[in-house]
């Protein structure tokens, strides 16, 4: 889990805008021009609610004054998702393996909550806990974010693909910081494949290398890497993660309590086989006609002191190669992190906005489900396609460039990356126009 929190409430991934007083605070934010939504023409499916129902755009609640709060309808049309909806490529078929700590006790009936807000298929969330569970504590702190982590996932993920299967795989023990926690997701994930489960891998969970740098951490991750390589490669897996929430920098410590004072990047998003998400923030144009999207501050990026540059990457024009210095970069790709311009998420009686890579990466999970749909089998391991259709003439209608915006933590001096023309280690190639991207990255793959 991603949250950007201090103290021995550890970082992970920053999944929610919890406090109203915050949102209180934030007017409307200003949009400029830039970007253009994609058009739909195809009657809906059954299932959905039509396009012309003004209300499918209209967040819930106080929610619903801010410009930049998107409802699972209006995030689809944001990123070209919408006219594939309507063609019934809704990641019917698949399913999305969701791991988390913990679970929540009400995941359910929120989710048939916020299913009944924006009319959405109803969907029974399986739960599947091999390692066994622990009776759920409303007051600890771990088991409350992670609760809030693991409904954030399920919804990000129904809501773009609202056809998908959802599996939640949930451990009795909290992931920190270090190795603490990872063994018991691994052993979930093993699980999965070895039970045929599901097809993507969301993790909305990092531990940041500068935790992992003893020679048994480095052990253990090198056994990681290697089962990531095999399900991605032999057996048709695609492993999405996030790449933090603490900007070119992370914890240094296991207490999570010091951010380390130079560029830091975050296991597992830094592994080779898995498709690093970045953060950006999405806001409607000034003319209501499109979308201006640009680096969100949080988005983690950087290059990794473990890994060596892939071989998908060799093909990167020479600045990014003097950047990477033979080392691989992440994030891969990006998609909306910003908690002032997330989707509506509902979570124990309470409406609020989603952010932080916890809630792009889910979103890409759910863009590789309807992929692995249209194309008829599961695509396995997908950087190879991303980077080609990025070095393709294509690329400027496949995916949104991300030219604005870094990631720079002035706290601790640590200077950070800039958005800039093609990959960059804020946004990796952007954020997806799903309609031609999807079509091309399967075409990539062939």
């Amino acid at each position: 889990m991603h949250k950007k929190i201090q103290g021995n409430r550890q970082g992970r991934l920053s999944i929610l805008l919890l406090f109203s007083i915050l949102l209180l605070l934030v007017s409307a934010c200003s949009a400029g021009s830039g970007g253009t939504s994609s058009t739909t023409t195809p009657a809906p499916k059954p299932t959905l609610a039509a396009t012309s129902n003004p209300a499918l755009d209209i967040c819930p609640s106080y929610l619903s004054t801010y410009r930049n709060c998107f409802t699972p309808h209006a995030l689809r049309v944001a990123y070209g998702v919408e006219s594939l909806t309507e063609k019934g490529f809704t990641g019917k078929g698949m399913t999305v393996i969701d791991i988390v700590s913990y679970g929540s006790p009400t995941l359910q009936q929120d989710m048939d909550a916020f299913d009944q807000q924006f009319n959405l298929p109803h969907i029974t969330i399986q739960v599947i806990a091999p390692l066994g569970t622990v009776a759920f504590n409303p007051n600890d702190a771990n088991m409350t974010d992670w609760a809030e982590e693991t409904e954030l996932d399920v919804q990000i993920i129904h809501a773009i693909a609202p056809d998908a299967g959802i599996i939640v795989m949930t451990s009795p023990v909290a992931e920190t910081e270090g190795t603490i926690g990872l063994p018991q997701f691994l052993q979930l994930e093993q699980y999965a494949v070895n039970h045929h489960l599901g097809q993507v891998f969301s993790q909305s969970y990092v531990a940041s290398e500068a935790t992992l740098a003893d020679s048994a951490s480095q052990q253990f991750v090198q056994s990681y890497a290697n089962f990531y390589k095999q399900i991605t490669t032999q057996d048709g897996f695609t492993v999405v993660s996030g790449s933090g929430d603490n900007g070119a920098t992370d914890w240094q410590n296991i207490a999570a309590t010091q951010l380390a004072p130079r560029p830091t990047i975050n296991f597992p998003a830094d592994v080779p086989w898995v498709t690093a998400v970045g953060g950006t923030t999405l806001l409607h144009s000034a003319s209501g006609n499109g979308y201006e999207e640009r680096a969100w501050s949080g988005s983690g990026g950087g290059m990794s002191t473990f890994f060596s540059e892939p071989d998908y990457q060799r093909s990167m024009p020479q600045a990014a190669q003097s950047e990477l210095a033979g080392h691989r970069g992440i994030p891969d790709i990006a998609a909306d992190a910003d908690p002032y311009t997330g989707m509506a998420f509902y979570f124990n009686g309470q409406w609020t906005q989603t952010g932080g890579t916890s809630a792009s990466t889910p979103f890409w999970a759910a863009i590789v489900a309807i992929a692995d749909q249209m194309a008829g089998h599961p695509l396995g391991f997908i950087n190879p396609g991303i980077y080609k259709v990025a070095a393709s003439q294509h690329y400027s209608q496949d995916l949104r460039d991300i030219t604005a915006g870094s990631n720079g933590v002035a706290k601790v001096s640590v200077q950070g990356f800039q958005a800039v023309k093609g990959w960059d280690a804020v946004t990796g190639w952007g954020s997806p126009q799903a309609s031609t991207f999807i079509p091309d990255l399967i075409a990539a793959l062939k």
